[in-house]
C-alpha cells in the first residue's frame, strides 16, 4: 500500500458538481428524508447530471432505508456510466454484500486497488481520497500512515472541508483513541454543523469520559435527524445498559420502520431475546439479521459485546468466535474476544490473542495498552493457597501477599456457605501498585479513577494501597467486596443486575464489619428527603450516568439498602431464590415481583423505609445551612445559635472558631453538643475529630484515646487515628490493644512500616512468635533504619520456635550489617553451641531469651517512634506514614531491599477484631 499512498503527493481538488440542489439534496439526507432525497437524485440523474456524487448519495440513501435491489440497480448503471470511479466501488462493496454476493464485492475492491494503481492521477479530488484512506485501511495499511499521510495532508491543504476531519474522527474512534476522535469531530463540528454523523461521532468520542457532553452531542445528532439509525441505536445501547428493556424495544421498532432489515436492529432483537432466555427468539433475530449479508461479522461481534458489556463474558465469547468464523481477520471481534477470555482466567489464549490484534494493527490504543501491560505483568509474583491464585509486584507481595490469602480464606469460607455455592477454581486476583495499569487490565484504557475494585465472576481486579496516593481506603474492605461479586456471580451465572450485585456486596460489607460498607449520613439524608431515590425497578440506571461522584456513591448506598430492607423483611432465603431465578436467565423484576406480589408496592414500601432510616439520623439535629455571613465571628455565630442551639453547621462552627483561638476547654462545650446530637458522625474532620485535637492539647491522653477509638469503630479507612492509638498504647504498654490497631491500620496502608513495628513489638511482648515474625519480616522489605536490630529480632525469634538453622543465617546477616553487634554475637555463639552438641538437642524454649536485655552495642540509631507532633483538627500521622511508595512509581521501580530475609517464616497474619459501631 506505501506506493499507493505515495502517489497522492499531490492532490487537488476538483470541482465536484457545485449546483445548489445538490446541497439542497444532502440536507434532506442529513434530515433523515431519505425518501424525498431518492427522488431528487433520480431527478437529476434523469435530467442527465454529470457527477457521480448524484449516484453515491442515492445509493447511500437507498442503503440506509433497506432498499438493496434498487441500490445495486442504481450502481449498475452509475458504473456504467462512470467506469473508472472508485467511490462507486467502494460503496457497490457493501451493496453487493447486501445483495448476498460476497464474490461481486470482493471483485469491486480489487478492481480499485488496479484503477489507482494504473491511472493515480484521476482520484486527486478529496472525495477520492478520503475514499482511498478508508480502501488502504481495509487492505491493511498503518492506520498512523494513513491518518498523517492521507488524511493529515487534506486537512491542512484544504482545511476548510470537512470530509478529512469526518474519516479522521471514524479512524480514531476505530482505534479507541477517543481524544484524537473527539478533536477531529469539533473541528467537522464547525465546517459541517448539520451533519448528524459528526454529532453522534462526538456522542462515542466523548462516551468514555463525560456523560454529560455525550448526552449533549447525541441530543444534537437526532435534532438534525431523528431518522438517524447509528444514533438511534446508541439509544438503544442506553437503554439496555440501563436495563430498560422495553424502551429499546420501542426505539428499535422505530430503526425498524426505517429500515425493516437493517442488520444491527435485529442484533440487538437478538441481544434482548437472549437476555430474557429466549433462545428461539434469540435465534430467529440473529437470522434475520445474517439474511441479507450472510457472513457479515459485525452481527455476531455486536451480540456478543453487548452480552459481554452485562457481563456475560462466556455467551459474549462464544458470538466473537462466530463473528471470527466468518471473517479471520475481523479485528473489532479478535480485540473483543482477547478481553472476554482475559476476564474468564483463559490468559493464555488471550494473550496470543492480544499480540494478533497489536501485529495487525499496533494504532490500537486498548491493544497498544495489554500488550504492554502483559510485560509488566511477568514481573510480578504469584501467589497460590486455598483456591485462589493471586497475582502482585513482589515487594507487595512479600509485605502482605499473606494477609491477602488469608482474608480470601475466610471471605470463601463465610459466603459460599452463606450463599450456598461451590466455586470453580482457581480464582484470579491481580492487584496493581499503578492506578493506569488497574484501569488497563480492568477497561482497556485508562481512566477509571472512581474504581477501587472490580469483579468479572472468577478474576478480581484491585488497585493496591500504592496507587491511592495518601489516604488509601481499606483494601480488606474492598477485597470483601470484590470476593463477594464473585459468589453471587456464580450463583447467577454473571446473570445479574447490577444494582442488586453492587448492593449485596456493600450490604455484606457492612455484615464483615460495621465500619465497612455505607452508612446513613446527613448528605444522603438529604437525598433521600429531597426525593432523589431511584425506584428499586429502575435501580440499575443509577449506575449509568449519574450527575455527580456522589450521586454513583448514593447508588451504591441505595442498593445496600434495599438488600438490606429484602432481607430484614423477607429473609436470607427469599434472596437466595431470587438470585437462582435470576441465573436461569429470569428477569430481576419478574423475579421479585414473584416473592414481593406487586412492583408497585415495593417501591412505595421501600420507599417509606429510606424515609424513615433518613428521618431517624440525629432526630432533634437541625440539619439546615445557618444564616450567617462568610468569616463570622464567635459573637455572629453565638448569637444565631441562640436562637437555632442544634444547628450542627453552626455548632461546628464555633467549634472551629474556639480551637483556632486555643481555647480548648470552651471549646468542649459545643463539640459535646454535636456529638449528643449526632452520634453516629463518622467524619474523618467532624467533631469527634475536633475534640480528640483538644484532649491532646490538655493532655488529656486517656480522653483522646476514647474519642479516637469511637472514631476507628465508625471509619475503616482512619488510618491516622489508627497510628495515633498505636503511638498511645505503646506508651502505655497495651499490648492486645497494639495488635488489634496495628492490624487494623495495616488493613488499610500496609505499605507504610510503623503499624509493622508497632505489631512486631507488642507480638514479642505477648509471645505471638508467628505475629511477630510476620511484622518484622515487612519491615526488613522496607528497609528499616536499623536491619541488624530487624534482622536481630527475627533470629530470636527462630529460636524459640526451634528453627535454628534461619535463625543462624538471621544472625549472621545481622552482624554483616553491624559487625561489633554484641547481642547477635552472643546469640550467634549459642545457637552454633547447641547445632554442634552431638547428643541431643536442646529445646529453644531453653535458649536465653534476650527480649529484656540492653540494646544491642551497635553505631546504628533505632527507629523509635518520634515525639507527637502539636495538634490540628484532626489526629496526625506519624512519620511513618509519609513512606507510602509514590503513586508515580512504576511496580518493576520499587526499590527491592538490598539483602531479603533468609527463609522468613511469615506466616498469614489473623484479621483484624471488628470494631464496634452503631449498625449501619
Amino acid at each position: 500500500m506505501l506506493w499507493l499512498i505515495g502517489a497522492l503527493a499531490a492532490l487537488a481538488p476538483a470541482d465536484d458538481s457545485p449546483a445548489a440542489t445538490l446541497a439542497e439534496t444532502i440536507a434532506l439526507y442529513n434530515a433523515g428524508d431519505y425518501d424525498k432525497c431518492i427522488e431528487s437524485c433520480a431527478a437529476a440523474i434523469e435530467d442527465g447530471d454529470f457527477s457521480e456524487t448524484w449516484r453515491v448519495l442515492k445509493i447511500e440513501a437507498e442503503l440506509a432505508v433497506g432498499k438493496y435491489e434498487d441500490a445495486e440497480t442504481t450502481l449498475v448503471a452509475a458504473l456504467e456510466r462512470f467506469s473508472t470511479s472508485i467511490r462507486l466501488r467502494w460503496i457497490g462493496r457493501d451493496v453487493y454484500r447486501y445483495r448476498g454476493q460476497p464474490e461481486k464485492a470482493k471483485q469491486a475492491v480489487a478492481e480499485i486497488e488496479e484503477l489507482v494503481a494504473r491511472e493515480s492521477w484521476r482520484y486527486r479530488d478529496v472525495a477520492n481520497v478520503v475514499t482511498l484512506g478508508r480502501f488502504f485501511l481495509d487492505r491493511g495499511a498503518d492506520a498512523k500512515q494513513v491518518l498523517t499521510q492521507v488524511y493529515g495532508k487534506i486537512k491542512k491543504d484544504y482545511p476548510q472541508l470537512p470530509e478529512a476531519f469526518l474519516a479522521s474522527g471514524q479512524l480514531a474512534l476505530d482505534k479507541h483513541d477517543f481524544g484524537m476522535a473527539a478533536e477531529a469531530y469539533q473541528q467537522a463540528a464547525k465546517l459541517d454543523p448539520q451533519n448528524p454523523d459528526v454529532h453522534f461521532g462526538l456522542a462515542r468520542a466523548y462516551a468514555a469520559s463525560d456523560s454529560e457532553k455525550a448526552q449533549a452531542a447525541l441530543e444534537a445528532a437526532l435534532e438534525r435527524n431523528p431518522r438517524h439509525i447509528p444514533s438511534l441505536l446508541l439509544v438503544v445501547d442506553e437503554h439496555v445498559d440501563a436495563e430498560r428493556y422495553d424502551e429499546a424495544g420501542k426505539v428499535l421498532d422505530q430503526i425498524l420502520e426505517i429500515n425493516s432489515q437493517h442488520p444491527l436492529a435485529w442484533a440487538y432483537r437478538a441481544v434482548l431475546a437472549h437476555l430474557a432466555a429466549d433462545d428461539e427468539r434469540e435465534q430467529q433475530c440473529r437470522a434475520k439479521a445474517l439474511a441479507d449479508w450472510a457472513e457479515n461479522p459485525e452481527v455476531d461481534y455486536t451480540i456478543g459485546r453487548k452480552l459481554s458489556q452485562k457481563y456475560r463474558f462466556a455467551e459474549g465469547a462464544a458470538y466473537q468466535r462466530k463473528s471470527l468464523a466468518f471473517d479471520a481477520d475481523y479485528l473489532p471481534a479478535k480485540a473483543q474476544l482477547c478481553q472476554d477470555l482475559l476476564r474468564l482466567g483463559e490468559e493464555l489464549e488471550g494473550w496470543k490473542l492480544a499480540d494478533e490484534v497489536f501485529d495487525a494493527d499496533n494504532y490500537d490504543v486498548v491493544a497498544h495498552n495489554l500488550t504492554t501491560l502483559r510485560d509488566r505483568l511477568t514481573k510480578f509474583h504469584t501467589l497460590e493457597a486455598h483456591g485462589f491464585a493471586v497475582r502482585m509486584e513482589q515487594r507487595e507481595a512479600k509485605i502482605y501477599g499473606d494477609r491477602v490469602l488469608e482474608l480470601l480464606r475466610l471471605a470463601k469460607q463465610h459466603l459460599c456457605q452463606r450463599y450456598e455455592v461451590e466455586l470453580q477454581e482457581p480464582i484470579y486476583v491481580e492487584i496493581f501498585p499503578r492506578q493506569q495499569d488497574f484501569a488497563i487490565r480492568t477497561f482497556g484504557l485508562p481512566g477509571g479513577a472512581g474504581f477501587l475494585g472490580v469483579c468479572f465472576g472468577r478474576v478480581i481486579t484491585m488497585n493496591s494501597p500504592a496507587s491511592q496516593g495518601d489516604s488509601p481506603s481499606n483494601w480488606e474492605a474492598v477485597l470483601w467486596h470484590e470476593f463477594c461479586h464473585v459468589v453471587t456471580l456464580t450463583k447467577t451465572n454473571n446473570k445479574m443486575p447490577r444494582w442488586l450485585s453492587e448492593g449485596i456486596s456493600v450490604y455484606e460489607e457492612g455484615q464483615r464489619n460495621p465500619a465497612w460498607g455505607q452508612s446513613m449520613n446527613p448528605r444522603y439524608r438529604e437525598m433521600i428527603l429531597d426525593g432523589e431515590l431511584t425506584p428499586v425497578s429502575q435501580l440499575s440506571g443509577a449506575f449509568l450516568t449519574p450527575k455527580s461522584a456522589l450521586h454513583l456513591q448514593f447508588a451504591y448506598f441505595e442498593s445496600a439498602l434495599v438488600v438490606e430492607y429484602l432481607v430484614d423483611k423477607y429473609g436470607l432465603d427469599m434472596l437466595k431464590r431470587v438470585l437462582v431465578d435470576l441465573s436461569v436467565g429470569m428477569p430481576i423484576n419478574d423475579s421479585l415481583q414473584r416473592y414481593v406480589g406487586s412492583l408497585e408496592l415495593l417501591d412505595e414500601e421501600f420507599e417509606s423505609f429510606a424515609k424513615s432510616r433518613a428521618e431517624a439520623l440525629a432526630p432533634e439535629a437541625d440539619f439546615t445551612s445557618p444564616e450567617l455571613p462568610p468569616g463570622a465571628e464567635r459573637d455572629a455565630i453565638a448569637e444565631f445559635l441562640s436562637e437555632h442551639p442544634d444547628n450542627l453547621a453552626a455548632l461546628s462552627l464555633q467549634a472551629q472558631r474556639l480551637i483556632d483561638a486555643e481555647q480548648w476547654e470552651q471549646a468542649k462545650k459545643p463539640l459535646t453538643r454535636l456529638l449528643e446530637l449526632y452520634p453516629e458522625d463518622a467524619s474523618s474532620d467532624g467533631p469527634r475529630a475536633m475534640l480528640a485535637a483538644v484532649h491532646r492539647q490538655l493532655e488529656e491522653t486517656e480522653d483522646e484515646k476514647s474519642v479516637l477509638n469511637q472514631m476507628a469503630a465508625f471509619d475503616a479507612d482512619a488510618v491516622t487515628v489508627r497510628l495515633r492509638l498505636l503511638e498511645l498504647c505503646a506508651a502505655a504498654k497495651e499490648w492486645d490493644a497494639m495488635i488489634e490497631h496495628a492490624e487494623a491500620a495495616l488493613a488499610v496502608n500496609p505499605l507504610i512500616p510503623a503499624p509493622h513495628r508497632y505489631l512486631a513489638e507488642a507480638a514479642e511482648q505477648t509471645g505471638d512468635n508467628q505475629r511477630a515474625l510476620a511484622g518484622l519480616a515487612a519491615l526488613l522489605e522496607m528497609d528499616p533504619f536499623d536491619p541488624a536490630e530487624a534482622r536481630f529480632r527475627v533470629a530470636r525469634l527462630l529460636v524459640r520456635k526451634g528453627d535454628l538453622p534461619s535463625a543462624r543465617r538471621q544472625v549472621l546477616q545481622a552482624l554483616e550489617e553491624a559487625p561489633r553487634y554484641r547481642e547477635a554475637q552472643k546469640l550467634l555463639l549459642e545457637i552454633v553451641e547447641v547445632e554442634e552438641k552431638p547428643d541431643a538437642e536442646e529445646p529453644a524454649e531453653n535458649m536465653p531469651d534476650q527480649r529484656d536485655e540492653a540494646k544491642p552495642d551497635n553505631p546504628q540509631k533505632t527507629d523509635s517512634p518520634p515525639k507527637p507532633k502539636a495538634a490540628s483538627n484532626a489526629p496526625p500521622a506519624t512519620p511513618e506514614s509519609t513512606d507510602a511508595p509514590r503513586k508515580e512509581t512504576p511496580a518493576t521501580d520499587s526499590p527491592a531491599p538490598a539483602d531479603p530475609p533468609a527463609d522468613p517464616p511469615a506466616a498469614p497474619a489473623s484479621p483484624p477484631s471488628p470494631s464496634k459501631s452503631k449498625s449501619p
